[in-house]
């Protein structure tokens, strides 16, 4: 493995000198990169963009890469879709007022569109997910009086305090190792248990303190973790029964289809919240309410909800954001569109299940997005999949897809479709993986 990792990650360094100058040259970011999250690449130091149209990205070297990360889920309307650019230029440049602190009737719009994809009544928009987040944790204390937040081991919420803590080897609540700067311990103010663990959860919310469990309806940052047969409506029973509210984030989980999991599989949460993908790329985040919450909410009169009561922001709901997400929905990500992308996505994960048939690895699907973990049978909870990382063997895999024109997720090896993905793109993918992996069998 190192043999083979040293090599490819010699090729990465020979291929792309202008991307590693930038990098060495960027000496006043922290980290050397606009966020230090983009620091993490397989070869040493990050491919630096130059141009993305549909699924295509172009480094700085000027070499063209099928994009299968596109964002990590931010770009899975593809990159610069022409209906999103039309509609931002003529919000930005036409009409301007990009952030006029005044509302548009492409609000309104976007309400009523995710109210039909999925279900709930009330929504309010963000500007990213992580915020949307935030925020439906803030009313659901508020309304329920309660004062924790119960997750899963290894979830993610984006960088939602309350969302980073784990299960333990003993079984115990432990602060997820690398937490940076948390304000409090985070066992005083979450609860956790492993997905698909009824039994866990129920002794959880038996305490009486969780107003709230957030959850995704499936994993997904940790490798994709797909719910067991009855888990999820088991969550839903037990959540009612102990007056807790259940927030499913989609933000991931878009992938579905038109309404997430939360449409694919009839789910019937009492929030839901969302990002990414929603603004063809363009920053915004929403969360959606059932009537119950938001009558519980509006008759709570001494809740501030309009100036300093920590829900909102100054840029949450502007005017470019919107006018992007309106775009997306009505002409990109359309219904028609993810069913393309789910069929895709399927030829993808059997095609992956080909490839990798000699490994004892598994592979996982969520619509649009497939993703193999080296582990079989699939992990069934956050803390299985987590045990099963290898480092080595995701820098070399993802370098040596990088060296022959392929872009994964950074973090771990999922794969994403959008509308201008094709089958060609896909067979392109599978062919590399399959090389990949017939180095490793020829050395081991």
């Amino acid at each position: 493995m190192e043999r083979l990792l040293d090599r490819e990650r010699a090729r990465y360094a020979e291929l792309h000198p202008r991307s590693a100058s930038a990098y060495a040259n960027a000496k006043n970011l922290f980290g050397r990169t606009p966020m230090t999250w983009m620091a993490k690449q397989a070869g040493g130091f990050p491919l630096y963009l130059a141009s993305a149209r549909g699924a295509r990205v172009t480094d700085l070297d000027g070499h063209t890469y099928i994009d299968l990360c596109l964002g990590d889920t931010g770009a899975m309307a593809g990159h610069s879709p022409a209906p999103v650019v039309e509609a931002v230029q003529k919000r930005f440049k036409d009409l301007g007022g990009a952030t006029a602190m005044l509302p548009t009737e492409d609000a309104a719009w976007v309400g009523e569109e995710l109210t039909r994809r999925f279900g709930l009544p009330q929504w309010s928009l963000a500007l990213t997910a992580t915020d949307a987040n935030r925020w439906a944790i803030r009313l659901a204390r508020a309304i329920t009086g309660r004062p924790k937040i119960l997750v899963n081991s290894y979830c993610y919420h984006g960088s939602v305090d309350e969302s980073l803590i784990v299960v333990g080897p003993d079984g115990t609540p432990q602060i997820r190792e690398g937490n940076v700067g948390a304000p409090v311990d985070t066992r005083v103010t979450s609860r956790v248990a492993e997905y698909n663990d009824p039994h866990r959860l129920a002794q959880e919310l038996e305490h009486g303190d969780v107003a709230a469990v957030l959850m995704e309806p499936a994993l997904t940052n940790i490798g994709i973790v797909l719910p067991e047969p009855g888990y999820l409506e088991k969550v839903r029973e037990l959540t009612r029964a102990h007056g807790t509210l259940l927030i499913n984030d989609e933000t991931h989980t878009f992938s579905a289809g038109p309404g997430g999991c939360t449409r694919a599989w009839s789910l019937d949460p009492d929030i839901v919240t969302i990002g990414k993908a929603i603004g063809g790329g363009v920053p915004v985040g929403a969360y959606g309410l059932s009537q119950e919450v938001s009558e519980r909410i509006e008759a709570r009169t001494d809740l501030d909800l309009i100036d300093m009561g920590g829900v909102g922001g100054t840029l949450a709901g502007n005017a470019l954001s919107v006018a992007a997400t309106r775009a997306t929905l009505e002409h990109v990500l359309t219904d028609e569109a993810m069913a393309g992308m789910t069929a895709l996505g399927t030829y993808l994960a059997e095609g992956t299940r080909q490839a990798i048939a000699t490994m004892p690895w598994s592979v996982a699907q969520v619509g649009a997005r497939a993703e193999y973990r080296f582990a079989n049978p699939a992990p069934r909870t956050g803390g299985e999949s987590h045990a099963a990382e290898n480092p080595a063997l995701d820098d070399y895999l993802h370098v040596y897809a990088a060296n022959r024109g392929i872009l994964l997720t950074p973090f771990h090896n999922m794969a994403l479709v959008c509308p201008e993905t094709t089958q060609e793109d896909i067979d392109a993918h599978l062919e590399v993986l399959e090389a990949a992996v017939k180095e490793l069998e020829q050395d081991g």
